[in-house]
């Protein structure tokens, strides 16, 4: 059976752009999937597609066992949707906000006033519940945004790059909060460009680049893709480098020549994927020395996003194909 949220061949189109290009999803119930990619790769489109905000030129869409194209009003009514900005009335409360919410969802004005309430305390926004919204901090205008889209308890939430622009702190805080949701049987698709949010938060990931899914699997096998760890090393010397190229080549992936050192003049920093752990690092270093090469520092570390990226595509994570931007 499908998950809480299925795409099959999902095709959006802007003009001459292909936002979307075919996308095929599956969330099981209760569960969260991670939607990685960079500005520009289709997320925010296939999202909206999904909340019935833009019809798709063709493909099939099921959210929560609702036909999205045949029964879009049906499925507002089963999702919560969090944008990449806050949605809130900087002019009213928080309070009024959330209650406003709760009446557009037809509740009764003494329950919407209690589902306010409840949320303001669970998004530590009781304080501050009877301040315009407009002197909330980011965070706070964040934290106010997600209360709102769970005013009517959705069994589905979509959160689009909930916490760009926040502090590590605000984004600790929520994060919280989505692994509470989950808990409580909610499922979730999440777009984000972090690696560390898909982590921490994502059972499975589906990396989206020019409109397409290009990968799939959990943040481990992600990584495994790129060659699972990397040694990093700074030599002292400026004309070390190529020596040190030389000799970290032969330990890239245990010597089975699946890369070459990427060398950065500038930093005198070399990095080589290879396999083998702190055993490896050990071995390293003793060639090294060996070597009469001196080094700054030397470190073992699993990949980035970037390297993900890299990998897959062939450009930095944070690198914006304009195409989507420019088609809104």
């Amino acid at each position: 059976m499908p998950g809480a949220i299925y795409a099959e061949g999902l095709v959006k189109t802007f003009g001459d752009v292909r936002a979307l290009d075919g996308v095929d999803l599956d969330v099981p119930e209760g569960t969260v999937l991670g939607l990685l990619g960079p500005n520009g790769a289709g997320k925010t489109t296939a999202v909206r597609c999904l909340t019935t905000l833009l019809t798709p030129d063709s493909g099939k869409a099921v959210v929560a066992g609702i036909d999205v194209l045949k029964n879009p009003n049906e499925v507002r009514r089963s999702i919560g949707l969090s944008g990449q900005f806050a949605a809130v009335d900087e002019y009213l409360t928080g309070r009024e906000n959330l209650q406003m919410v709760g009446q557009l969802y037809q509740m009764r004005a003494k329950e919407a006033k209690a589902r306010a309430s409840e949320l303001l305390e669970r998004f530590n926004l009781a304080d501050a519940a009877d301040r315009p919204s407009k002197t909330y901090s980011g965070g706070m205008r964040r934290r106010l945004d997600l209360a709102a889209a769970l005013v009517v308890s959705p069994p589905v939430m979509f959160m689009d790059e909930p916490t760009t622009g926040l502090d590590p702190r605000n984004r600790q805080q929520l994060w919280e909060v989505i692994q509470e949701l989950v808990a409580g049987g909610t499922t979730l698709l999440l777009t984000t460009q972090y690696l560390e949010e898909a982590d921490h938060l994502a059972h499975d990931i589906c990396v989206v680049d020019h409109g397409r899914v290009i990968a799939r699997g959990t943040s481990d096998q992600l990584k495994a893709q790129t060659g699972g760890e990397r040694v990093e090393v700074v030599v002292h010397e400026r004309e070390h480098i190529a020596t040190a190229a030389d000799l970290l080549n032969k330990y890239s992936l245990a010597g089975f020549g699946k890369g070459e050192a990427a060398v950065d003049q500038h930093t005198r920093k070399l990095t080589v994927p290879v396999t083998g752990g702190a055993k490896l690092l050990a071995e390293v270093i003793r060639d090294l020395d060996a070597r009469g090469i001196e080094i700054d520092d030397i470190g073992l570390r699993r990949p980035t996003l970037d390297d993900v990226f890299i990998s897959l595509t062939g450009h930095m994570a944070e690198d914006a194909d304009e195409n989507e931007e420019a088609a809104k």
